[in-house]
Parts: C-alpha cells; sequence; structure tokens
C-alpha cells in the first residue's frame, strides 16, 4: 500500500477500467439481457410472495406482537448497537478501500460517505450505481476522482463477499449435525457448501498474494489488491457480516438454530436477496430464511425479520435522510 504521506498517484488500473466498465455496461448489454434484468427481479418477488404467504398467511397480529413482546430490553439495545457496528466496520472498510486506490479522505469523511451511501443503498437497491454516486459526492470535496470512488465502491463490495463466503462457509464446518438438521440443508450439502465456500475465500487471498501482474481480457487491465489488502478485506468482510447476521440471530428465542449453522442459511439469502435486484432484497431474502429454517416458529421468524429491518435498514434510512437534509440546509444557509 502507499504511505500515508505519500501524493496521492494516478488512478490504477483497476479503478479507470472499472469507472469505464461501468458507465459503459448499459449501452453494451444486448437486449435479451436487459429484458432479463426486467423480467427476473418481477418473477423472483412473486415466488417471494408466494413463499411468504405461504409461510406466515395464517399467522396474526396478536402472534407476531407476542413474539416481539419476548425480546427483551436487551435483545433490542443489541440488535441497534450491532447494527451500529456493521456501519462502522464498513467505513473502515471503505476506508482501506480508498487507500488502496490512492485517495486520502479522514476517517471521519469517510465514516459520514460510508454510511449514507450504505444505508441508502441497502433500502433502495442498486448498490454499485447508488452507493458509488453517494460517495462521488460525499468526496468530492476532497478532491478524489471518479474513478477511485468506483474502485473503493468494488473494494467494498467483494469485501462483503469474500467475507460473507468465509462466515458462512466457516460456520457450515463447524455446525453440529443437531444444528444442521434443524436447517433445511442435508449434512452432506452443508460440508459440501462450506468446504466451497471457504476454500472461495482462502483461494481468493492466495490468487491476491501470487499473482502481481494485472489480468488483461477483453482489452482490460486488472490488478489485484496486495496480500495485505485482500486480508483486510476477508478479516472485516467476516466480521461485518457476522455482525449483521447477529442482529437477526439475537431475536430468537433460546433453543433456535445455532449461530454457526443460522449464518450458513443467511449467506443463501443474502447472496438471493441480491440476486433478485429487489431493493433491499425485500421478500426474498425472507422467504429464503424461512425455507432454509423450517424448525423455527413462525411468528417467531416473521417478528425477527420485523426487527432486523427495522435496526439494519429502517432506522439507519431515516438517520441518512435526516443527515442529508441538515446538510443541504447548511449548504442553503451559506
Amino acid at each position: 500500500m502507499t504511505p500515508p504521506d505519500a501524493p496521492s498517484p494516478a488512478p490504477k488500473p483497476v479503478e479507470r477500467d472499472l469507472a469505464e466498465d461501468i458507465s459503459a455496461a448499459p449501452r453494451r448489454r444486448p437486449l435479451w439481457f436487459r429484458i432479463a434484468l426486467g423480467v427476473v427481479p418481477v418473477v423472483m418477488l412473486a415466488a417471494a410472495g408466494w413463499v411468504l404467504w405461504r409461510e406466515f398467511h395464517h399467522l396474526s397480529w396478536d402472534q407476531v406482537a407476542h413474539a416481539i413482546a419476548g425480546w427483551g430490553v436487551t435483545a433490542v439495545v443489541l440488535a441497534v448497537l450491532l447494527s451500529a457496528a456493521s456501519f462502522v466496520l464498513m467505513a473502515v472498510i471503505e476506508w482501506v478501500g480508498l487507500r488502496w486506490t490512492g485517495a486520502r479522505v479522514p476517517l471521519r469523511t469517510v465514516a459520514l460517505g460510508s454510511f449514507l451511501a450504505n444505508a441508502i443503498a441497502h433500502a433502495v437497491g442498486a448498490n454499485l450505481l447508488t452507493s458509488g454516486a453517494i460517495r462521488a459526492r460525499t468526496y468530492d470535496r476532497h478532491n478524489v476522482t471518479l474513478t477511485q470512488v468506483a474502485g473503493a465502491t468494488v473494494f467494498a463490495a467483494v469485501s462483503f463477499g469474500v467475507g460473507l463466503g468465509a462466515l458462512s462457509g466457516g460456520g457450515l464446518l463447524l455446525a453440529s449435525r443437531a444444528e444442521i438438521d434443524a436447517t433445511a440443508f442435508t449434512p452432506l450439502v452443508a460440508r459440501s457448501l462450506g468446504v466451497a465456500l471457504v476454500a472461495g475465500a482462502v483461494g481468493y487471498v492466495l490468487l491476491c498474494a501470487i499473482r502481481r501482474r494485472p489480468f488483461t481480457a477483453f482489452g482490460r487491465s486488472v490488478r489485484l489488491p496486495d496480500v495485505w489488502d485482500a486480508l483486510a478485506q476477508l478479516i472485516l468482510g467476516v466480521v461485518d457480516n457476522g455482525i449483521a447476521a447477529a442482529i437477526l440471530w439475537i431475536l430468537l428465542p433460546e433453543g433456535g438454530p445455532g449461530y454457526f449453522s443460522f449464518v450458513g442459511a443467511y449467506a443463501v439469502a443474502c447472496i438471493a436477496g441480491l440476486a433478485s435486484s429487489v431493493p433491499g432484497g425485500a421478500g426474498v431474502f425472507e422467504s429464503a430464511m424461512a425455507t432454509l429454517l423450517p424448525m423455527v416458529d413462525a411468528a417467531v421468524l416473521a417478528a425477527a425479520f420485523l426487527g432486523y429491518r427495522l435496526a439494519f435498514y429502517i432506522l439507519p434510512l431515516i438517520i441518512a435522510f435526516l443527515a442529508l437534509a441538515i446538510d443541504a440546509i447548511r449548504h442553503r444557509a451559506r
């Protein structure tokens, strides 16, 4: 990595190419692909709606309210604190990513930019484009280029993916047979998936350690992070995803799925939500979790979903909008 006191170097190949690819991608996509992008979210949302109706249509509000009352003050406070901790870790990941691109931005500014970008992007979807636009606006006053914003955005996205894979894979490997039996996974599928996910995460770090020359494909040059940045992505990504999963897990009563098996289901549900392109994975994430955790009482699970969304999506979104409104008022007053 570039020393902290060194001047900002020219954008790396990965940043320049990523920025060009992001801006040019919509023009290069064939017609069938653009149609699929519009159809797939609708189909997945409809399928998720059917699964949710099947699992929860028999519930009454009284049952869900009773499950919420069972949380206790401690669980509610922990959920909010864990949500705050997750956003702090996202800011640290973003700070590392910006330094990787050569940008030098104060951690305080990165914390604000990261929070605004992630809080809004989580809720409205289109994570890369939405969060990238918010980051560009926040970091512009620190002379951060669009290519550096693109590089830091993708760096954070890779950190999330690598961390989620390592966490869920490790959870499936460490979970006991009884914990796996409490999910929809069979032991063979759970162990095999765990090995594949951990191998993918470790393989990424090893590739960054071994491959120092850029990859060239389709006329583009992409340089991977060095091994220390890759390790930072892995470690921070694991901890961040582990905290995010714990927000939902602590809202489940004692006797529910163990944490290790739970994070395996959580990862699959997250991937389904992201693949659906539905804003926040709403409905798709919940339906996947309900399918993968058939042993959990439906009312308890519905209540936990509500608490998770409030702590990790709605509350940060409200705070982000308030922060943007205050910032706009201050600029008008100048």
